[in-house]
């Protein structure tokens, strides 16, 4: 009897050591997977751009344009001029190609403020990370 007493507390004990372990896994499995579609939003947002790029006649504009259609029907911010890069006259063998480049500023939802409560005189700790997608097209 004695000992069946002692052991009145261990389920609860147990279950408060594992359930925020869990409950953390599953965060970070969420919080990394919208990382990777992110990541392949801006892909395809610079693959987009560089389509465009690549035909004669088009305005940075256009393809800064394009590339924002792309990155917004992703689910994502609106990007500034700043964060689209745009160049026309990469050298290739034989002839020229253009290249876009997407830079986004990515940050976790969940896992900065945790990450902040564990270490908060870190002034690097939390800061969104800059994501990019570069995509090389031969000019037509």
């Amino acid at each position: 009897m004695k000992r069946m007493r002692s052991e009145k507390g261990a389920a609860l004990l147990e279950a408060a050591i594992t359930v925020p372990i869990i409950l953390l896994i599953s965060v970070g499995i969420f919080e990394f997977g919208r990382a990777y579609q992110t990541q392949q939003v801006l892909v395809n947002a610079a693959r987009e751009g560089a389509r465009i790029a690549v035909i004669e006649g088009t305005s940075d504009a256009t393809i800064r344009a394009r590339v924002n259609a792309y990155a917004t029907g992703g689910g994502l911010n609106t990007l500034s001029d700043a964060n689209i890069l745009v160049n026309r006259a990469v050298a290739m063998t034989g002839t020229t190609a253009s290249s876009v480049e997407v830079r986004y500023p990515f940050q976790f939802m969940v896992l900065n403020p945790v990450v902040r409560l564990i270490a908060p005189t870190d002034t690097k700790t939390g800061a969104p990370i800059t994501m990019s997608a570069m995509t090389l097209m031969r000019n037509e």
